[in-house]
């Protein structure tokens, strides 16, 4: 018998197919127990199981699993996002494994890859090839599909969120089907998943709309609050990509203002600022802040004061692009109308002169990021029809200690609600589906794909059950997940 008349191998068992014992013998080799805790140390969770799929297949077996079982299976990357989005007592997912790049398109300017690559690989990646990404938000520890899901944006006028950027996705659904979406291919999963917290499906493979590698020339200097917030128009169109950290405590704001540029690279810093020397002495006023609250305004004068040199760096766009963003951390922001923006600060500013001057006021100890975005249709996104300005607030964790934060945080939202703030979705929020509704013309649809996408829930944990759905109880709540109550 000659090769090509031999009987063909037959295809493997659809993972519908086999017993559940074969199920799990077959994950055993990626399956662990493991308490999960996000980037901010801020939400641990324990899942029933965590798995770590290195291949499809592996992948669809959890979801059959689940299937079988009853279970929700939630995905995560890295865990970066500051809130409990990751957080699970089922099944967990974890993608890191499933890293690599597919598929370079030099003459389009595309590339494909599995959805669990940290960004920072990617980077490498697209070096090789004299690619780069258009836009970065602040770090690139995460992974492109947590990117992706949630809307993450960087800073410029004209550049909207990084979903904006996603050409198509391939989805592992709920039901087990591989389907590949983008604008004109199941165009509603499409718009749902592209900021759709996880909850439409298993991102597989994300294609993205690249550039040619680019150097940017960043020129950072220190301005007064009225200086830069009485043209904050022209402050923010000044250069491709600018960003302010303003340090309320100081009155001041540092302005960052970044074009692509041919030159050679000069990587510049502040001295104490970057250096190991800087991290630990700032770490440690910040620690002495903690019990003596009063301390906090002096340690954002440092901060203003550490970083007050003008200075000029030129280096490759993901350097520039990205910040030390120093210590775990709590976290909040909220996406402005920009119209709505210099009155948000203003009144951001009028509330914390009061807390300063009050001896028992609140004390928040860092500085407040603004950045900029331009419009566009997606229909979750924060942007969504709207030039935006997103303003965040941090509060540092020292030696990864909790410090006071939620009464600030709650004032700080209150006045970002009054000026059309809609929240980062990775990041903590108090909204339900009626306010999030009133914010987002296209949320029925998003609910709409993801009851005829998961009609069972499948890919819904707490966070999105309690935000998306409204569904209360102490297991979903906003602090089930917390270590200190």
């Amino acid at each position: 018998m000659s090769p090509a008349d031999a009987p063909s191998a037959p295809p493997p068992p659809r993972p519908a197919d086999l017993p559940l014992s074969a199920l799990y013998e077959q994950l055993a080799p990626v399956t662990r127990r493991a308490t999960f805790t996000n980037w901010g140390l801020s939400y641990t969770c324990t899942p029933l199981a965590v798995f770590e799929p290195a291949t499809e297949a592996q992948c669809a077996l959890v979801l059959e699993l689940a299937r079988r079982e009853g279970r929700t299976v939630r995905v995560a990357g890295v865990g970066h996002s500051p809130s409990d989005l990751a957080c699970t007592t089922d099944f967990m997912l974890r993608t890191e494994r499933l890293d690599r790049v597919i598929e370079v398109d030099r003459e389009k300017l595309l590339v494909t890859a599995q959805a669990g690559i940290v960004l920072s690989t990617l980077h490498t990646a697209l070096a090789a090839h004299g690619l780069a990404m258009r836009n970065l938000g602040s770090i690139s520890d995460q992974t492109l599909g947590g990117v992706v899901t949630t809307a993450t944006h960087g800073s410029g006028a004209a550049f909207p969120v990084l979903s904006m950027d996603v050409r198509a996705l391939v989805l592992l659904t709920a039901a087990g089907a591989r389907v590949r979406c983008s604008r004109t291919e199941h165009a509603d999963l499409f718009m749902a998943s592209v900021c759709g917290l996880g909850c439409t499906g298993l991102i597989l493979e994300v294609t993205l709309q690249v550039e040619r590698a680019f150097r940017l020339r960043e020129v950072q200097e220190s301005r007064s609050f009225e200086e830069v917030v009485g043209r904050l128009d022209e402050v923010a169109q000044a250069a491709e990509h600018v960003r302010l950290w303003w340090f309320p405590q100081a009155d001041v704001i540092r302005v960052s203002s970044a074009d692509r540029t041919s030159e050679p690279k000069n990587a510049v810093g502040t001295w104490l600022w970057h250096s190991l020397v800087g991290f630990h002495v700032l770490q440690l006023f910040l620690f002495v802040g903690r019990y003596v609250p009063s301390f906090n305004l002096f340690i954002g004068r440092f901060m203003a004061w550490l970083v007050r040199d003008r200075t000029v760096t030129v280096d490759d766009s993901h350097r520039v692009f990205n910040i030390d963003c120093k210590y775990p951390q709590y976290t909040t922001e909220w996406a402005i109308p920009h119209a709505r923006a210099a009155p948000a600060l203003r009144a951001l500013r009028t509330w914390l002169a009061r807390e300063f001057a009050d001896p028992a006021g609140l004390r928040p100890h860092s500085s407040i990021e603004i950045r900029f975005s331009a419009p566009d249709d997606i229909w979750l996104s924060p942007g969504e029809g709207q030039r935006t300005v997103w303003i965040g607030l941090v509060q540092f964790k020292p030696y990864g200690l909790p410090v006071p934060y939620r009464a600030l945080f709650a004032h700080f939202e209150t006045l970002m609600l009054q000026h059309g703030g809609r929240p980062h979705w990775a990041k903590t929020h108090p909204l339900g589906p009626d306010a999030l509704r009133a914010l987002y013309p296209r949320f029925g649809d998003f609910v709409r794909v993801l009851e005829e996408a998961d009609p069972r829930g499948v890919f819904r944990n707490p966070y999105v059950r309690r935000h998306i759905f409204g569904e209360g109880g102490a297991e979903n709540g906003a602090r089930v997940f917390k270590a200190y109550p």
